[in-house]
This record gives structure tokens, C-alpha cells and sequence, in this order.
């Protein structure tokens, strides 16, 4: 038997890395090696920033590869809410690639708490836009970091992280936008 103390301190590992109890105590595992080392960006963000925009279906997608920074956001946030600044509010679905989100070891990584805190302001300047968010994560911490971000921007209620199998993950990801398919996010080829 656990005693009272034990799962207060489990209770606050959980909150200060922004995940459930039950995510400590599932089988995910990620690499030793500390992701955000300089190795991690040698390519240029804009070569690993894509987005396209469907005026009929009303879909902004975008996809990121690599890691983020804070100036990487900010880049995101200029060029992807004067896109949905052309809409009107609540007009706009996205769809969000995070499954190349990795760190030069090939291993997934999540938002460092510098991104995290500009993914917020960002976030919030998208909620006046968008209806519904469905975000490819490329594991079940991001899920979870990705709903700590959304609760504070206040864009939870239209967020939708996804994870699992890819064709699993893309479909759903069309069906919660009302969507086909899309010119820049597809299922990966297995």
C-alpha cells in the first residue's frame, strides 16, 4: 500500500512535468541523450516550416520538423496568423504536424518551456480564427504537453492532440476537420 505522502509527491512530479499520473506509470520511453543541444539545429527553420492553406475547405496545415525555438514560433505566429487574420472569426480549421518533431538523434521531443510559453501567446492569438485544431503528435507526452499548452492558452476546447498509429492518427485527424485529405499532411508511406 502506497502511503499518503508517496502519491502527493507522485501528484506534484506529474503537475511540475505537465502530465497525468497515469502517463508516469505507462511504458514510453524516450532517449538519455538531452534533446535542445546545438546539434539539434543545423538545418534552417524555414527549411523545416511548411504550410499551405485550402480557401475551400477552409484548412490551414502546417508541419515542423526538428525542434523549435522561441524565435521559431515567433516566425510561426507572424506568418500563420496574417493567414488567418484573412478569415473571419471561428472560420478557420487547422491541422498541425508534429510527428517530425525530433531531436538530431532521430528520438521525439516536446515544447522546451521557452517554446512552450511563446506556443501560448501564439495559441491565443489563433483561438479568434480557428474552430477546430487537430495536431499529429509524434508521442503520448506530447499529447500531454500539448493540452498543458492549450489549457493556458485557453484553445483546449478545440484542440485535439492526436497520437498512435499513423494511418490511425491522419484519418482521424481529417474526419474531426471534415476533410479528405490534404496537399501537405498525409499518412506516411510505411
Amino acid at each position: 500500500m502506497i502511503e499518503t505522502s508517496a502519491l502527493i509527491n507522485i501528484e506534484k512530479i506529474a503537475a511540475a512535468l505537465k502530465v497525468s499520473i497515469e502517463y508516469l506509470f505507462s511504458g514510453e520511453r524516450f532517449s538519455a541523450t538531452p534533446a535542445y543541444q546545438q546539434k539539434d539545429f543545423t538545418e534552417p527553420f524555414l527549411k523545416r516550416f511548411q504550410y499551405h492553406v485550402d480557401p475551400e475547405s477552409r484548412v490551414l496545415a502546417f508541419s515542423v520538423k526538428g525542434l523549435l525555438t522561441p524565435q521559431d514560433v515567433e516566425h510561426m505566429d507572424r506568418t500563420l496568423i496574417g493567414i488567418c487574420n484573412g478569415f473571419g472569426k471561428g472560420e478557420l480549421n487547422l491541422l498541425v504536424d508534429h510527428r517530425d518533431m525530433l531531436a538530431a538523434d532521430g528520438e521525439p521531443a516536446v515544447y522546451s518551456p521557452e517554446v512552450a510559453e511563446k506556443a501560448v501567446a501564439f495559441q491565443q492569438k489563433l483561438l479568434r480564427s480557428t474552430k477546430k485544431v487537430a495536431v499529429l503528435c509524434n508521442s503520448e507526452f506530447m499529447v500531454h504537453n500539448l493540452r498543458y499548452v492549450t489549457m493556458e492558452s485557453g484553445i483546449y476546447d478545440h484542440s485535439n492532440p492526436l497520437f498512435g498509429k499513423d494511418k490511425d492518427m491522419v484519418k482521424q485527424a481529417y474526419e474531426l476537420l471534415g476533410i479528405n485529405g490534404n496537399e501537405l499532411i498525409k499518412m506516411k508511406k510505411q
